[in-house]
């Protein structure tokens, strides 16, 4: 029998960093083999996840927000935060909206005194715009956060990323248990960056849970909660399908635009936003696709249930799904194997290898106001209050080859098209082509698209024409006015500052 020999004894001197074998479990973090638990990454509750990952104050936490009006976690989250006593800490959510109010309190009380955010609303909107905040809320699109954390500028401590379905081990999507949400593309970026992730879910189900949006090997903490979300409420307010005549009208307007553009031939891309008549444009387009006899290659989203119509009845090959907007949605994306999750990474990034908006042949996008140098404004209202969210609108403007606008001439006798935007949001020069109740206006730097659109027939007039129409019938709006205090930057997608905002006047 060959003597047993140290394998150290021949590596020498130069060798000294490697180590012997002591056992299979000695140097691995974990436990595994006979006896080990399989549920281990399982805890009682989120005060114990909060104190298993290591929080401190200063730290940054993250969430996304697909449930978006429907959120549970966010405001469970801080509220416990609060109670365990932490103070100045970063928030960094992929979005806040109208339901995220009840975070207010603890602003006012030091636990968060820094806010990354693609936008806010409601009752939030309105405090951040007067003043809550001493540091100036950081405002970007979805592409441009993902730019802002491969940079490092958000560093994410700590991400907690609720779902209604997950494994022991924490693999997750959005398409199981009782909740769908749909696409969970923010959340996928939070669990690639994170130092810690920390899985909220109303349900354990066996493992392994398939497909994973979100996987293991992203996961350090399991916490099951009695509700992430209420899916009901992803599709109110911006994300709404609309039955108002007016929005109708401008989405008929919006496909009819769509046709004689340039760009609807068999294997076109396009992508509708949020907003009314945004997301009913689909509902137009089946008509034209089959008098012409083509189909679309994909579509881009932000998926809604017209898409979802079309996908079904051949006119779009493939969905491309970031953000689901409604049930329909969320279904689709579990049952039809053409219907593709992505991570706001691979959807927006300006940095990145591939953003997909960058294939786009066309994106219809909603707009609060657009000046006569086609910048638009998606973020604060007509009395410069926050009230909206940038989302894809910078990233989709800048990638496609052509970005269409839609919006009423007038909302409840405010102009939507006016001499210069409250804040700028998507610059003019990414902005194609404006459609409203009342004309069509073509950006000077299309001329092509003018062409082709006054060839169709369509009512293509100046946009001096449609802001004069519009003062004549509103009358020209006072002035607005701010205090020096700057309560918002606005990031556009590279990083750089396009615009602040600033406190209203009382």
């Amino acid at each position: 029998m060959a003597s047993k020999r140290n394998p150290m004894a021949s590596l020498g001197d130069h060798n000294k960093r490697l180590e012997p074998f002591v056992g299979f479990n000695a140097k691995t973090p974990f436990v595994s083999g006979p006896g080990a638990d399989g549920d281990r990454k399982i805890v009682e509750s989120v005060e114990e996840a909060v104190r298993r990952v290591g929080l401190k104050d200063g730290m940054t936490i993250s969430f996304h927000h697909a449930f978006r009006e429907g959120d549970k976690v966010i405001n469970l989250v801080v509220e416990t935060l609060a109670r365990m006593g932490f103070k100045d800490l970063t928030l960094a959510p992929s979005s806040l909206l109208g339901a995220n109010a009840a975070i207010i309190p603890h602003i006012e009380s030091g636990v968060i005194t820094k806010l990354y955010t693609s936008g806010l609303r409601g009752k939030l909107g309105e405090a951040i715009s007067n003043g809550l905040m001493e540091t100036p809320v950081t405002f970007h699109s979805h592409g441009g956060r993902v730019a802002l954390i491969d940079k490092g500028e958000i560093k994410i401590d700590v991400a907690f990323l609720g779902v209604s379905a997950c494994d022991p081990f924490g693999n997750a999507n959005g398409t199981s248990g009782r909740s769908w949400c749909g696409s969970l593309g923010y959340a996928m970026v939070d669990a690639m960056h994170a130092d810690k992730v920390v899985m909220l879910t109303e349900e354990v189900v066996p493992f392994p849970n398939t497909p994973a949006s979100i996987r293991q090997d992203q996961v350090d903490w399991v916490v099951q909660v009695e509700e992430v979300g209420d899916p009901a409420k992803i599709s109110v307010g911006a994300a709404r399908a609309t039955t108002n005549p007016r929005e109708l009208l401008i989405a008929k307007l919006c496909a009819e635009v769509m046709e004689h553009a340039g760009y609807f031939e068999d294997g076109f891309s396009m992508q509708t936003g949020t907003g009314g008549s945004s997301t009913a444009t689909s509902r137009f387009l089946e008509r034209r696709m089959r008098e012409k006899d083509i189909k679309a290659a994909w579509a881009l989203g932000g998926q809604t249930g017209g898409m979802v119509d079309l996908h079904q009845k051949g006119l779009i090959d493939t969905l491309i799904d970031t953000q689901s907007f409604d049930a329909v949605a969320a279904r689709s994306l579990a049952d039809s194997p053409k219907h593709m999750e992505i991570s706001t990474h691979f959807y927006a990034n300006p940095f990145s290898k591939g953003a997909v908006v960058d294939r786009l042949d066309m994106v219809i996008l909603s707009a609060l106001e657009i000046d006569l140098d086609f910048n638009v404004n998606v973020l604060t209202g007509s009395d410069g209050v926050v009230r909206g969210a940038i989302g894809g609108h910078a990233d989709t403007a800048a990638g496609a080859n052509l970005s269409i606008v839609v919006g009423p001439l007038l909302r409840t006798r405010i102009p939507t098209v006016v001499e210069s935007v409250t804040t700028r949001v998507t610059p003019g020069e990414t902005v194609g082509v404006l459609v409203t109740d009342h004309g069509i206006a073509v950006n000077p730097n299309r001329p092509d698209v003018a062409d082709r659109l006054k060839a169709a027939g369509l009512p293509v007039v100046p946009i001096e024409d449609l802001y004069r129409k519009a003062i004549a019938i509103s009358g020209k709006p006072e002035p607005l006015h701010f205090l020096d205090n700057v309560v918002g930057h606005v990031r556009y997608r590279d990083g750089s500052v396009i615009d602040t905002v600033r406190q209203i006047a009382p």
